[in-house]
Formats: structure tokens, C-alpha cells, sequence
């Protein structure tokens, strides 16, 4: 970890400049550095060691820090206002997580999507941007359909690999008369979207079930359930021969079978559709690579 050292305090008109070593706790120094100064400062840091988006990463620190969601919401006063010793030294230790490239998410241990606040732990994926126009995709779907679905007169929705619950959760927050039926295979995942649906209070409508969908006959255990209006899937979908081109933050923080192409792709999803009897009138929403899908077809 580092430590500011100020050099120069200007008490004869000299100006400030900065100095980083293992951090020590020099305290009298920790209330001469302000928020948008250390997010100046740890930018350079990150800039130099190579870490990708050194700016949004520096300021979703220091908000975080800082109780805000983003450095841009923070009022004018706390971005010029001195940090406390403790605040430096939190920001010190997360940005040093940073540099070992961990993820932005899984320091602050939460993201937001689709408007929902979900906690987010390593090595369970976290939502790409474009989950989020899947998710859209599915609501605009769903939405615009004239069929009737589910007995309950909203849509039963089955995900298959719910990771954090993202998918799932934010279309049950968003289709009021909807229940989900959330699987996966990892216990990490199976725990984390039980932790986010109780935190958004909608573990009533939810049913999260460990399973690996693709063993021989697991799909017999969501037949009980009755036939499914939509299924959605985001698998990963990285190939073992590309996992050394992928960025250290995903090779050291995201490792699990899944990623190294043994979930299912739109193939696999299409068959597991087939066997739990979908409506005819239901739908498949399956994310995947441009790769994967001519590698399937």
C-alpha cells in the first residue's frame, strides 16, 4: 500500500508536491490531501502500472470511500474537503486490490443493473453492459406480447445460469406477475443470487436451484415446475484456447469451469427448451459469442 507524503507545504510560498512509499501511518499529513487530489494522484498510479480505465477506477474508489455510488455525485464540498486518515488508508487498501487488477466490482463489492444495487464477489461473473440490453430485450418481448402466460397472469421465466441473480432479479422487479426459476451450477452463484433476492425482497417469487444442466437428465428436476414461458441465458462463453488472450482481471478473479466452455451455448439451451415443454408461443434469449454460435451451428 501507499502513503502521500507532502513535501513543500508552501509556508514560504513553496508548492506541493507528492511522494509515495509503503504506506506508514503519517497522520498528521492524511487531512492535507483532498478527495479529488487522491483521485488525481491514484490515477497517474494506475496509468503507469497499466491498469485499464485508471480514471473511472481512481473515482469509484474515493466515492466509494466516500459513501457514493459515483465521484460525480459526491456534493462540491466533500471532493475538495480533507480526507481523514482513515478514508486514505481505505482507499489505499482498495486501490492496492486494483493494482493486483481485481475487478472495480468486486472491490466496492457491489454494481448496479438495471437500476438495482447487487453485490457482487468473485469468481461469480459480473453483468456485462450488454446483459443489460438482453434483459431489455426480453421485457420489450414479454411486454409486447398478446399470449397469455403463466397461471398467475404473469410470465414463469426459467434462467439457466443465474450468476449474481442480475438477469433474474431485474426482470422480477420489472414484471410484477412474473416468478423465475433461477440454476446454476456453482455453489458461489447459487448463494450470491440467494443474498441479492433477499436484499431486494423478492425471494417470494423466486425459486434458486443448484444444478448443472448439462448432466444427462437434469433437466427432469425443473419438469415439476410446469412448462416454462421464456427461457434466458447469458452462459459464459470463453473456449479454453482463448482463456491466456483474456485480461488479468478476468484469468485471476473469474476462474471456474464454466468459463472454459463447458456451459451452455444456444445449441445446448435450444435442447434444454425442448425438453422442459415449452409453451408455443414461448421464447429462448440466449446471450452468446459470435464464436460460439458458428462453432455450434
Amino acid at each position: 500500500m501507499l502513503q502521500a507524503l507532502l513535501s513543500g507545504l508552501g509556508r514560504k510560498g513553496g508548492t506541493r508536491g507528492w511522494a509515495f512509499s509503503s504506506w506508514q501511518p503519517y497522520l498528521p499529513l492524511a487531512g492535507l490531501l483532498s478527495a479529488t487530489e487522491v483521485v488525481s494522484h491514484w490515477t497517474a498510479v494506475f496509468e503507469k502500472r497499466g491498469i485499464p480505465e485508471a480514471q473511472a477506477s481512481s473515482e469509484y474508489i474515493v466515492a466509494h470511500v466516500l459513501g457514493a455510488k459515483t465521484f460525480q455525485s459526491l456534493r462540491p464540498v466533500l471532493r475538495t474537503q480533507p480526507l481523514s486518515p482513515w478514508q486514505l488508508q481505505h482507499v489505499q487498501k482498495l486501490s492496492s486490490c486494483r493494482l493486483q487488477r481485481m475487478p472495480v466490482q468486486y472491490i466496492l463489492g457491489e454494481w448496479d443493473f438495471q437500476g438495482l444495487s447487487l453485490k457482487m464477489a468473485p469468481p461469480v461473473f459480473i453483468p456485462r453492459p450488454e446483459t443489460e440490453e438482453l434483459v431489455e430485450w426480453v421485457l420489450k418481448e414479454v411486454t409486447q406480447s398478446s399470449c397469455p402466460m403463466g397461471a398467475q397472469g404473469g410470465p414463469l421465466i426459467l434462467e439457466v445460469g443465474c450468476g449474481s441473480g442480475a438477469i433474474s432479479l431485474s426482470l422480477l422487479s420489472q414484471l410484477p406477475q412474473s416468478r423465475v426459476i433461477a440454476v446454476d451450477k456453482g455453489e458461489a452463484a447459487i448463494c450470491l443470487t440467494q443474498e441479492n433476492a433477499q436484499r431486494l425482497r423478492l425471494l417470494d417469487r423466486i425459486q434458486i436451484v443448484p444444478l448443472d444442466v448439462t448432466l444427462e437428465g437434469s433437466w427432469s428436476h425443473l419438469l415439476p415446475w410446469g412448462p416454462m414461458d421464456l427461457v434466458v441465458s447469458n452462459p459464459p462463453y470463453i473456449f479454453h484456447q482463448d482463456m491466456e488472450q483474456l485480461a488479468p482481471e478476468i484469468r485471476r478473479y473469474r476462474k471456474n469451469e464454466a468459463r472454459r466452455g463447458k456451459m451452455p451455448g444456444p445449441r445446448s439451451c435450444r435442447g434444454l427448451a425442448r425438453r422442459l415443454g415449452l409453451r408455443p408461443y414461448s421464447r429462448l434469449c440466449c446471450e452468446s459469442s459470435c464464436s460460439q454460435t458458428r462453432a455450434e451451428n
